[in-house]
């Protein structure tokens, strides 16, 4: 198995912290490759940036690797006032930390999982409450904040993803400013420094695998840099956080439940519609959300979309 990739490490993308993405904000930057109103650049194959995101995420996917397959990597760009405002205050404040820690900002790459509206309004909007605690699992949270794993660790982070209709799953890798964290144990209620000698939280300070940013500072100490669709068709996850195949048909939440509204009255699907909600807010976990199915759906008429969907597929392959 490859090395996992640490995208600290590679210099053809983190060079462009240390100042060249900041140079398009001149009026003569070179935009003609991408329209001014369009805050995402599409990179392709062969382009450094491409390359090093791809190798990261595909070094840290483990046994699922070999299935997993990039579709798209775009670049969030620097066009247009919004985000212009945005990528300076990200500069100030990794500045501000830096002087805080005699030079060191500790400045890192993490994945944060969403759908694609949750990443596209990330993107326009920045993070929101909404967006507290995704990578809780079964409650054990290191904190109340935004939770990213470390770029290496892309499976933690995939394993976090929904597919859509067409079997796409989406991450975000972010910039993010650490300064210097604190360890959060696991359960942790805590929602804010314990003091001001401390920026950030881990849940290990020598090998972390989450980083949480306080909800004080999640739109000053993360910077969304790129979004990454994929597809990966093994990838499942298990109780204990593995990734395995499936052994009987299987389909996603979001394509269920349009299949679903199609077989069930109104005031049922409704029901279904907002314990779904709720999960997609991480308010419920996943088992809660496949007993309420279960109940309201009836195992029969769950049984008979699962593997009408599955025949379908055969189909098409």
């Amino acid at each position: 198995m490859a090395a996992q990739v640490e995208i600290e490490d590679q210099a053809s993308v983190t060079n462009l912290d240390n100042g060249e993405i900041f140079d398009s904000l001149s009026d003569d930057a070179d935009s003609s490759s991408f329209s001014k109103t369009d805050s995402l650049i599409l990179l392709g194959e062969g382009n450094p940036e491409h390359d090093v995101i791809k190798t990261c995420l595909l070094s840290g996917m483990g046994v699922v690797s070999s299935d997993t397959t990039i579709v798209t990597i775009r670049k969030n760009s620097s066009e247009g006032i919004t985000t212009r405002a945005k990528f300076l205050s990200f500069r100030i404040f990794t500045d501000a930390v830096a002087r805080k820690h005699g030079g060191d900002a500790n400045v890192k790459y993490g994945w944060y999982a969403g759908s694609k509206p949750e990443i596209q309004s990330i993107i326009s909007y920045g993070f929101s409450n909404r967006d507290v605690g995704k990578f809780e699992n079964d409650g054990c949270s290191h904190g109340i904040g935004i939770h990213l794993v470390p770029s290496k660790c892309s499976l933690l982070a995939a394993s976090a993803t929904e597919p859509d209709e067409e079997g796409l799953r989406y991450l975000l890798l972010c910039r993010l400013i650490l300064g210097k964290p604190e360890l959060i144990i696991s359960g942790s209620k805590q929602s804010y420094p314990s003091s001001a000698e401390f920026d950030s939280g881990v849940d290990d300070l020598h090998n972390p695998r989450n980083y949480v940013i306080w909800s004080c500072n999640m739109n000053s100490f993360i910077l969304p840099s790129y979004i990454v669709s994929f597809r990966s068709p093994r990838l499942r996850v298990s109780r204990g956080g593995f990734a395995a195949r499936p052994s009987s048909p299987w389909v996603s939440f979001a394509a269920l439940m349009s299949m679903l509204s199609k077989s069930m009255d109104p005031s049922r699907m409704n029901l279904i519609i907002r314990t779904y909600d709720d999960f997609r807010k991480r308010k419920i976990r996943r088992d809660q959300l496949v007993r309420k199915m279960r109940e309201v759906a009836g195992d029969n008429l769950l049984a008979e979309i699962i593997k009408n969907h599955r025949d379908k597929n055969k189909i098409k392959n």
